[in-house]
């Protein structure tokens, strides 16, 4: 499982880091790597929200025994139901590799980070389908905007945050 685990990661980092110099003069590559990790999930969401929605749920909602949910918010955690272990997996394996807490820790920050994220893609959805009555899917896409760059800011100084050194830099420009 180790191999195949190596394997993928591998395969990701070398297909993305491919495409890399040509952004390089941009953004770091940590910063890349995430663009393209997270773009790709973000594509990914997008597209899981849109079949559920469209073909799965027929833009009905669902019914559950103790509640109603609409059909864009079912879709929506249709698509969270895959986009979460994916992006914690390229999050922690391919863009924040330098990272020194367990994966058990980072598990646990990464998923409460995601409920703010779950939380924001909620509001937003609501204020935009609900309120605006604006489509489902390009509120979806406007929901995003807001909700990646919450993620990224959280994820790179909260849950995947690298060690702090204990060297202090004053010291080591002595």
């Amino acid at each position: 499982m180790r191999k195949l685990h190596e394997s993928i990661q591998k395969l990701i980092l070398g297909v993305i880091d491919m495409f890399y110099p040509l952004f390089s003069k941009f953004m770091p590559q940590q910063t890349f790597r995430y663009a393209a990790c997270g773009g790709g999930n973000t594509m990914l969401d997008i597209t899981l929200f849109f079949i559920s929605y469209n073909f799965i749920l027929q833009k009905q909602p669902v019914h559950l025994p103790f509640l109603t949910i609409g059909a864009h918010i079912a879709a929506f955690l249709i698509g969270f139901a895959v986009t979460f272990p994916v992006g914690f997996y390229l999050s922690r394996y391919v863009v924040f590799q330098e990272t020194t807490a367990g994966k058990r820790e980072q598990l646990t920050k990464y998923f409460t980070v995601v409920l703010g994220c779950l939380l924001l893609n909620y509001v937003f959805l609501k204020l935009f389908v609900d309120f605006f009555h604006w489509y489902p899917t390009p509120s979806k896409i406007a929901t995003t905007l807001f909700v990646v760059t919450f993620s990224y800011l959280s994820q790179k100084n909260y849950t995947f945050k690298p060690a702090v050194s204990l060297v202090d830099p004053v010291e080591e420009t002595r």
